[in-house]
């Protein structure tokens, strides 16, 4: 049997050029998601970066810092990329430039003092 509502309700739109529409219609959702994620993530990452190396460039003699394992202390000498860092009680330890997470504006007020009780 053949019934003819079916097959008319099957058969493509009569006229225009639906595929490409289609195609940028779906990708649409896509770019969107690329624009946010680039805005929102990507490019804030990118300038905390790229203050994170224009610090680790400035440091010079006499700075205070943090280092990536949490130890306080101050530069006493730099030579390239090796740091020689005064962490209290004249001792002074070789770190990489590369493991300062930050400037430590102070350091703790109980820094190198034991805990007493």
């Amino acid at each position: 049997m053949f019934f003819p509502e079916v097959a008319y309700a099957m058969a493509p739109p009569a006229g225009g050029d639906g595929g490409a529409g289609g195609a940028l219609g779906a990708l649409m959702p896509l770019i969107l998601m690329f624009v946010i994620f680039y805005f929102l993530l990507i490019r804030p990452q990118q300038k905390k970066q790229k203050q994170h190396r224009e610090m680790l460039s400035a440091l010079k003699k006499g700075d205070k810092v943090l280092t990536g394992g949490g130890i306080y202390g101050r530069i006493v000498e730099v030579d390239g990329d090796v740091l020689r860092v005064d962490i209290g009680n004249d001792m002074v330890v070789e770190i990489n430039r590369n493991f300062v997470s930050n400037m430590a504006d102070r350091a703790p007020k109980d820094a190198g003092k034991g805990n007493k009780k």
